[in-house]
């Protein structure tokens, strides 16, 4: 994965073309780590009552329970009720910061967050499919909107490899678009697959991985493949991190994407 370094950051003339080019930016240190850590603390914090971390641990560290133990319904309800429709999710989906960088990158004061804000947290040893996040390309879930629509993945805390973050299809984006337009795609579905080297193989392009740190920001486009690793951490660490969406507001708006996340929302 490229970074795009601090003295790039202000040219957007030419961050569009990178973008255009590559598909994604990687801003590692965009946000101060302080505030994607206390959202995590936060999240953990609400969800304690659920059995999700350790007892006798910090929650802010995110440390795994025992599955069996896990109030999966109390987590739901937590999790849906209070932290996704929260303040303080909001907050951070809409930090000043971030929202100056899409007005300038998207060349609009008049910016559409899509409600439909996305959480994950994913624990060690939660491998597989319904866990990790398949191949897939965004546009698949945005259809009744532009294909403009810039999605944001934000590490919530720190996240090397072996804690499974986000990984990227090189170049896979202009292949993407060749056949939107042509009608070729063979898996038009959502998502492609779980078999990550055989679509590496397929498209005859690299998996873009990297160590994120807390307050890194990964920026892609609707057409780039992308998929998650599973969570490997020796030491019991919950990956988390979300994913929003921001558009110019005059552009069609997929309206599915205007209510609050939810697991069973069939998107």
């Amino acid at each position: 994965m490229e970074p795009v370094s601090e003295a790039e950051r202000e040219d957007f003339p030419a961050l569009r073309l990178r973008f255009a080019r590559d598909g994604y930016l990687f801003l590692p240190g965009f946000f101060d780590p302080a505030t994607v850590n206390d959202f995590r603390r936060h999240y953990f914090e609400q969800l304690q009552p659920s059995g999700l971390t350790r007892p006798g641990t910090d929650p802010g560290e995110g440390i795994a329970a025992q599955r069996d133990v896990l109030d999966r319904e109390q987590l739901r309800s937590i999790l849906f009720r209070q932290i996704v429709p929260g303040a303080e999710y909001d907050s951070l989906c809409r930090h000043p910061k971030l929202v100056s960088f899409y007005e300038q990158f998207l060349g609009t004061g008049d910016l559409h967050l899509h409600r439909r804000k996305i959480l994950r947290h994913v624990g060690p040893g939660e491998a597989g499919i319904g866990v990790a996040t398949q191949a897939h390309y965004d546009l698949v879930y945005l259809r009744e909107g532009t294909d403009r629509v810039v999605s944001s993945w934000i590490p919530l805390g720190d996240c090397p490899i072996e804690r499974g973050p986000l990984i990227y299809l090189e170049g896979s984006h202009h292949a993407v678009r060749r056949q939107e337009t042509a009608g070729t795609l063979k898996r038009p579905a959502a998502s492609m697959t779980a078999d990550l080297p055989a679509l590496a193989e397929e498209y005859d392009a690299r998996w873009l991985v990297t160590d994120f740190s807390a307050g890194d920001l990964m920026i892609h486009g609707a057409h780039i493949i992308h998929a998650s690793l599973d969570n490997h951490d020796p030491n019991g660490v919950i990956r988390l991190s979300t994913d929003i969406r921001y558009q110019a507001a005059d552009q069609a708006i997929d309206a599915r994407w205007q209510n609050h996340w939810h697991d069973e929302d069939g998107l």
